[in-house]
């Protein structure tokens, strides 16, 4: 219990909420190593230990939360490369349901939605088991208040000898200063708020990871089976109505700019917008066909297996069509109109969701797929970092210039909106426009400098390359070319 609140305190002194930085990362690795240490007291009952989230015994957590966890801190230190601050937010969210499958386990679809969602309710009912646990420890005198009171006496010595050193030598004052955050009545509300969320998240995942939910209730299949024309027919039609739909389509899924140019009256957003749409529609919808499929539909007989195998095989290789045929309107958009977050961001589902369909297609081959819901995850979580390492902004601005290079046009309105990640490409621009799609990134660099908590090293990497060359300020920088 001790191990979770000095977490906590770590958490309050370390997170820069305003930007990504190094504070996020050192909190989730204290956010760990407080799991583990709470985790290796003695199984013993007592008094204090949590009351089972469910009746029945939970089962011993799986090899798989070690894997969660390296994703978790994964994520989260994304922040100390990144200064993208809406990628670190997708990567915030991400790292919520891998947290919470790190503590809570679930390997089906409805086990997973239940651990994502049992970690916040978690955190509020672990309050009472923190209080108890620290009462027992004020009382019993044992290392729980052992350690908070070594934590206190520390922090009292290095806060008088340290303020005697500081107004002793100026050079010293420096560094406690560089070291030390201005505190101020904003910088104690901030910390306030943080160790109070701080404590309700790792004192949650602490009473998760103590008496973790047994879930594999929600794992097997489903019981109640549908008879074979109940299920079959209604498919094999849908089936002949996605082949219809992608025969006669052919020249609208991969006739790209020719049909664009050729259509009457539509443009390359509706091209793009509109395979975007369908794709995500269509695809949403065919998993969960999908899903029904195989969670009811009967598999006793050979014929039933066949007969499973070969509709819902159709129904994902169709589908797969339309993926492919979104991921080049999408491209043909972006050479067009250039790249932006949106279509990244967009590319990168379409991806994901393939992937997801070639899974599905692997599991009906032997219509087990026990392991799917958790690979599905865990190939989400991979595209997000694969996305952080592709660096997205840069990856934005870099294309940008390139299309400027060749065809003279460029928005350098939306360009200066991107975060410091985008420099070094937006730097090969020259005169007024490379001012234009500088300034604002170079504004806010000078006006907010870095403490150690919110290092980040794109935002140092910025620095050095303005530093050489800092652009200038236009009044025309406002309007979109």
């Amino acid at each position: 219990m001790s191990a979770v609140l000095l977490g906590a305190v770590v958490a309050a002194l370390s997170i820069p909420l305003d930007r990504p930085g190094v504070g996020w990362a050192i909190t989730v690795v204290a956010g760990v190593i407080a799991l583990i240490i709470a985790r290796a007291v003695p199984g013993r009952p007592s008094p204090t230990a949590p009351r089972p989230l469910v009746a029945w015994q939970p089962k011993r957590l799986g090899n798989e939360r070690f894997g969660w966890s390296v994703a978790t801190v994964a994520l989260l230190s994304v922040g100390t490369f990144r200064a993208a601050g809406w990628l670190f937010l997708l990567c915030l969210a991400t790292s919520l349901l891998t947290g919470a499958l790190a503590v809570a386990d679930g390997r089906s679809a409805r086990g997973i939605l239940l651990a994502a969602l049992m970690a916040p309710f978690a955190g509020l009912r672990a309050l009472p088991w923190l209080t108890r646990g620290a009462t027992t420890a004020r009382q019993g005198g044992g290392s729980g208040a052992r350690i908070a009171a070594t934590v206190a006496v520390s922090a009292a010595l290095l806060l008088v000898f340290g303020s005697l050193f500081a107004s002793a030598d100026a050079a010293f004052a420096d560094v406690i200063s560089a070291v030390v955050p201005d505190v101020d009545a904003g910088t104690v509300t901030r910390w306030i708020f943080v160790f109070a969320v701080a404590v309700c998240v790792l004192g949650g995942a602490a009473y998760l990871r103590a008496a973790p939910p047994d879930l594999s209730g929600l794992d097997g299949p489903g019981r109640r089976r549908v008879r074979r024309l109940e299920w079959a027919v209604p498919l094999s039609l849908l089936v002949l109505l996605f082949g219809l739909f992608v025969g006669v389509q052919l020249t609208v899924l991969f006739g790209g700019s020719k049909h664009v140019l050729d259509t009457d009256g539509l443009t390359y957003a509706e091209y793009a917008r509109g395979g975007f749409w369908q794709l995500l529609i269509v695809t949403g919808l065919t998993l969960l066909v999908l899903a029904g499929a195989a969670r009811w539909a009967p598999r006793g007989t050979r014929t039933d297996r066949v007969l499973i195998r070969a509709v819902l095989g159709a129904l994902s290789v169709l589908t797969l069509v339309i993926v492919a045929s979104a991921l080049h309107r999408m491209d043909l958009y972006a050479d067009t109109y250039g790249l932006t977050r949106l279509r990244v961001l967009v590319s990168v589902c379409e991806m994901w969701l393939g992937v997801v369909f070639l899974l599905v297609l692997g599991a009906g081959l032997r219509l087990k797929a026990s392991w799917l819901p958790r690979t599905v995850v865990a190939v989400g979580v991979l595209a997000l970092l694969g996305l952080a390492a592709a660096n997205p902004d840069h990856l934005i601005a870099d294309r940008n210039v390139a299309r400027y290079e060749q065809s003279g046009r460029i928005d350098t309105a939306y360009l200066s909106q991107l975060s410091a990640d985008a420099v070094p490409a937006l730097d090969r621009l020259h005169g007024e426009q490379r001012d234009c799609a500088l300034e604002p990134v170079y504004e806010d660099l000078d006006e907010n400098v870095d403490d150690w908590r919110g290092a980040n090293l794109a935002r140092e990497h910025a620095r050095e390359v303005l530093a050489k060359n800092p652009p200038a300020y236009h009044s025309t920088c406002m309007t979109t070319p």
